[in-house]
Parts: C-alpha cells; sequence; structure tokens
C-alpha cells in the first residue's frame, strides 16, 4: 500500500477488535450464557463471531432465538462478563503509540462501540487508555444505539463534528456500514476480527492489513 496522509482532525476508534484483543472474555461469558439456556458450546474459537456485532442480534441469529430468550442470554452474558470477562482482555500492542502519536499531533480521539458505555469506560480505565480519549461513546443497558449507525449519528450530533473531518477505524463491516451512513470516510483493520473478504466487500476509504500500517500513514501527518 502506498502510503496517503490521514489529515483527519477527528478519530473515532471501535473497541473490540480494534484497540483491545478481547477474545478470551467475550467467548467465554457467550459460553456461560449458551450454557444456562442449555445449549452446548465447547468450542470457543467458533464464539469469535461474536466479538464486533450487537450481542442480541448475534445470539438470535447464530441460535435461532426469539428477542425474548435472547434478551435472557444477554443478561447471563452480562452476569460473567461483567465480573471476569471484562478483565480478560488486552491491548493490542503498539496501541498505547499511536495513541500517544495522535495526541501529539493534537488530533481529537473517540471512542465509538457497540459495547455498553459503562463497560466501555470500565476497560478503558483498567486498561489506562480512557485518557487519550475525549470521550466514550457506547451503546446503553437496554440495547440503545448498539446499531453503529445510529450511535455514530449520536457521536456526531452531541459533539457537532464536521463529518468531512471524520474518521472511523474498525475491524467489522457495522463500523464501516456506520461510517457511511453518516457520511464519514473509514478505514478498516485486518488484526481483528473482520475477515478480507468482510471488510474489502464493504468498501472502506482505507485498509490497513497491520497496526503498524495504520501507525506509519498517521505518523505522515502533522
Amino acid at each position: 500500500m502506498s502510503l496517503r496522509v490521514l489529515p483527519y482532525q477527528y478519530v473515532l476508534f471501535d473497541l473490540d477488535g480494534t484497540l483491545t484483543d478481547p477474545r478470551e472474555g467475550i467467548t467465554r461469558s457467550v459460553q456461560y450464557a449458551l450454557n444456562k439456556l442449555g445449549i452446548a458450546a465447547p468450542d470457543l474459537q467458533a464464539l469469535e463471531h461474536f466479538i464486533g456485532p450487537p450481542l442480541l442480534q448475534c445470539f438470535m441469529h447464530s441460535y435461532d432465538l426469539d428477542e425474548a430468550t435472547a434478551w435472557q442470554a444477554v443478561q447471563f452474558y452480562r452476569e460473567r462478563f461483567a465480573v471476569s470477562g471484562l478483565y480478560e482482555n488486552q491491548l493490542f500492542a503498539g496501541i498505547h503509540e499511536l495513541l500517544q502519536l495522535l495526541t501529539e499531533q493534537q488530533r481529537t480521539l473517540y471512542i465509538a462501540t457497540s459495547k455498553p458505555k459503562v463497560f466501555a469506560e470500565q476497560i478503558a480505565a483498567h486498561f489506562d487508555f480512557a485518557r487519550y480519549f475525549k470521550v466514550i461513546y457506547g451503546s446503553e443497558l437496554d440495547g440503545t444505539r448498539t446499531n453503529k449507525v445510529e450511535l455514530l449519528a449520536h457521536l456526531l450530533t452531541q459533539e457537532q463534528l464536521p463529518a468531512e473531518q471524520c474518521l472511523m477505524i474498525g475491524d467489522r463491516k457495522h463500523d464501516l456500514l456506520g461510517a457511511h451512513a453518516n457520511g464519514l470516510h473509514s478505514a478498516a483493520v485486518g488484526y481483528g476480527f473482520g475477515s478480507e473478504e468482510e471488510l474489502s466487500s464493504h468498501n472502506p476509504a482505507y485498509h490497513f492489513a497491520t497496526l503498524a500500517q495504520l501507525h506509519q500513514h498517521f505518523a505522515l501527518g502533522r
């Protein structure tokens, strides 16, 4: 990929699969929820598709659950995730350095995640990267704004940001769809949980295979 300057003043990051690798905490909490419903799920790797999309819809679509049962699954998931799952997580190597660079460049950073805001804030504080972000935006526990289109629209309105000066960075199609629907440029990252096919099919403005590539392009900025 030829080097291109990323001129955006406002940089919006997804959380799971973009800033952190949450696979252990999420998959074990999904497994716990399914077991509580009497559904056997011994293979944690097979549950990695839960990383990124809204949980309610993922439970419904993956196991053909009605909405009421899927909400039960979400509540069971949170029983475990709120206590231990959110700490079974780790920053991708190089994230602190990237966020420090962007801060030194005087860009304004936000988190935009489908994860409930209360959990996102705890994770950012625990792993010491909350300080880089002006505001952390997430969903509500009742499911409000789990859809990235709605979440990003809310963020833009609340912060009064010009869409043309914003870049949304994420690892799943939901990040790209949310960006496009709101007139934002998007950057897909290949080190998370979205496949090459998934990301390429949604036409991101930029596609970075590695965190090092993403850092390198931002380093060209002012």
